[in-house]
């Protein structure tokens, strides 16, 4: 009952503005003006410069960003795809394979990335699928990691929709095929779309298993990052960090968009 009073509420608040900054936006902060400082020899930089930023987006740094939204791309379909085909299969199976197949989806989920892709590294180290240095295994990982995501999101919205639009679409005669396309895939619409930003999110930020698969040609920005920073160059690192928070942001908005304006046509 405290709360409802004004002055509960304000100290609520307060206490939520500070421990918000402190944990989000002061790193955030800090890592802003690392991108940006030339030199940071007290509590703030003393010196300022873009040239980390201008390093970020040309040469191996630029190729890392290309690599990042690729892998996100093709790993975040195969995940949505996969995820989805599952979300909507699995009700209809016995109830000992659901607990299985759910198990088996949400096992990358409960152990560390690295275990994820030291398995893989092992899985694919021989023939006759040798994919150990390639960029397949690396999509393989994130694919992997993300699917779980999928389908939880998507299963969710399975579980709420409402079974009687489809059930009346077949009693009018319409077939399973179309029935699913045109009735309970645009129902979901709202669930793929969010399923596809987060598998493109969590992709984007992807490191433990990649760092153990990836070879030389296919290196992400977290890996890059990773690299930088072990190095000692902490603010080109900084720098990397930003361009791949903002590219993140564009994907995530270009899809939101998409998925918005495809389901207002629907």
């Amino acid at each position: 009952m405290l709360l409802w009073s004004r002055s509960a509420r304000r100290w609520v608040w307060l206490a939520f503005a500070i421990v918000f900054g402190a944990i989000v936006l002061a790193p955030l902060a800090i890592l802003v003006l690392a991108g940006f400082a030339r030199s940071w020899n007290g509590v703030l930089p003393t010196q300022f410069t873009t040239g980390h930023l201008r390093d970020a987006v040309a040469g191996d740094q630029l190729a890392s960003l290309i690599v990042s939204l690729q892998t996100a791309a093709i790993a975040g379909l195969l995940a949505v795809v996969a995820g989805s085909w599952a979300a909507l299969a699995v009700p209809a199976a016995p109830r000992w394979l659901r607990r299985v197949v759910d198990s088996l989806l949400h096992l990358p989920v409960a152990v560390p990335s690295v275990v994820v892709g030291l398995g893989l590294l092992v899985a694919f180290s021989q023939r006759p699928l040798l994919l150990n240095g390639t960029r397949w295994i690396v999509l393989i990982a994130h694919a992997v990691l993300v699917v779980a995501f999928a389908y939880s999101t998507v299963s969710a919205a399975v579980t709420r929709a409402d079974p009687a639009y489809a059930e009346v679409a077949a009693s009018l005669g319409a077939r399973p095929a179309r029935v699913l396309w045109r009735v309970r895939l645009p129902m979901l619409l709202p669930a793929i779309g969010a399923a596809a930003n987060l598998s493109i999110a969590l992709s984007m930020g992807e490191v433990g298993a990649t760092i153990m698969v990836y070879p030389p040609d296919w290196r992400t920005v977290p890996v890059t990052i990773f690299t930088l920073t072990d190095r000692g160059n902490a603010f080109d690192a900084a720098a990397d960090t930003l361009l791949l928070l903002a590219a993140s942001l564009v994907a995530l908005t270009i899809i939101g968009r998409l998925t918005r304006g495809h389901a207002a046509h629907r």
